[in-house]
């Protein structure tokens, strides 16, 4: 079963102590996630009228980090550890569909994986297209992984000859084969990438020509990227308030909306949002193009309009969460979560077809 909340607005925007009692939600759901609904779409129109949640998997280490990306070959979904130390790098957390298990792994040429999408090539090979953090012996790039053979390849690894600084987060678009994708510096301030000598900018690569552009920049640090429903809208989050152990409150938590234009450039930048706690992170749209992200209390949701709906509250919040058929997978460090709910994630039909059977454990 799931515990909704219902916020008064007009008490919220006059009481501090009301503030404050909201606040205390998130740290005590140690254990669950907890809904706190804003607005009445996000009760009936997100969650639904059979909303539940339940706790998937408990690791000993942060396993459930960053990415998410299914992989139909296999009926995997593919998951980013958080770093730990030169002892423990990064991961990969493979959740099986089939039975649930948990598996873990390291791909030979990934260094540090972080985002991720499904990608199809042009001669239609489908991939695990990896962001990879790069280290002090590898590059920061796109890499593509075969899950099947175990196998990577190089997409993009440097602009022109500049080296990136740890790339974040990456969609890919099918209609034009692109892939865009962002560059912070998180991995510098974890101690394992170099001084960054490049600013924070957006991307696009076309991989069928190896065409590089810097489509977007003036971030603190670009982190999370996605698109609306109808690939008219890019999102950008800028998790520029916190820099690890560098946290600056007057700095961006915030999320930027751009035009986008002929499906290559990017016009009229704005502020779409503003995470009141914590940063926003990994990013997601669904298919009626409400906007979600993982913030420092959990998922927030707003509309298109840039009007928060609600939010999914969890204890130490989430860096990120994969859309799957019938609700979402929320990752929380070391715990994840599944949420069945009404909405839809924008690419669950593109990408688990009819391949995924839905057998979530009782």
């Amino acid at each position: 079963m799931a515990s909704v909340t219902s916020v008064n607005l007009l008490s919220l925007a006059t009481s501090l102590p009301y503030a404050a009692q909201l606040s205390t939600i998130a740290p005590n759901a140690t254990s669950s996630v907890q809904f706190l609904s804003y607005n009445d779409s996000f009760t009936n129109d997100i969650l639904g009228p059979d909303v539940s949640q339940q706790l998937i998997s408990h690791q000993p280490y942060q396993a459930f980090h960053e990415a998410g990306v299914y992989y139909k070959a296999t009926n995997s979904v593919y998951i980013a550890s958080n770093w730990q130390s030169y002892d423990n790098p990064i991961n990969v957390t493979i959740l099986n569909l089939n039975d649930y298990s948990i598996s873990t792994t390291r791909y030979p040429g990934l260094y540090e994986a972080n985002g991720g999408c499904p990608y199809t090539s042009p001669d239609n090979k489908s991939y695990v297209l990896f962001c990879d953090e790069g280290n002090f012996q590898g590059a920061a790039g796109l890499t593509l992984v075969d899950p099947v053979n175990n196998t990577t390849q190089v997409m993009v690894n440097n602009f022109l000859g500049r080296n990136f600084s740890s790339i974040n987060d990456v969609e890919w678009v099918p209609s034009t084969g692109d892939v865009w994708f962002t560059d912070a510096d998180y991995g510098y301030f974890q101690n394992f990438r170099p001084y960054p000598s490049i600013p924070k900018q957006v991307y696009r690569y076309e991989p069928a020509t190896g065409v590089v552009q810097a489509a977007a920049d003036g971030f603190v640090q670009s982190n999370g990227i996605e698109f609306s429903p109808d690939y008219q809208t890019l999102y950008v989050t800028d998790s520029g308030q916190e820099e690890i152990a560098n946290i600056s409150l007057t700095r961006p938590a915030s999320i930027y909306a751009f035009d986008v234009v002929n499906g290559k450039s990017l016009q009229n930048r704005r502020l779409f949002a503003y995470s009141d706690n914590g940063i926003p992170d990994g990013i997601h749209t669904d298919t009626q193009g409400n906007v979600y992200s993982a913030c420092g209390d959990g998922i927030h949701v707003w509309n298109a309009d840039g009007v928060l709906l609600g939010k999914m509250l969890v204890a130490n919040g989430s860096n990120n969460f994969a859309f799957i058929p019938g609700g979402m997978l929320l990752f929380n460090g070391q715990n994840l979560y599944k949420i069945s709910m009404k909405a839809q994630g924008r690419a669950v039909q593109r990408d688990f077809g009819l391949v995924c059977q839905e057998q979530w454990p009782s």
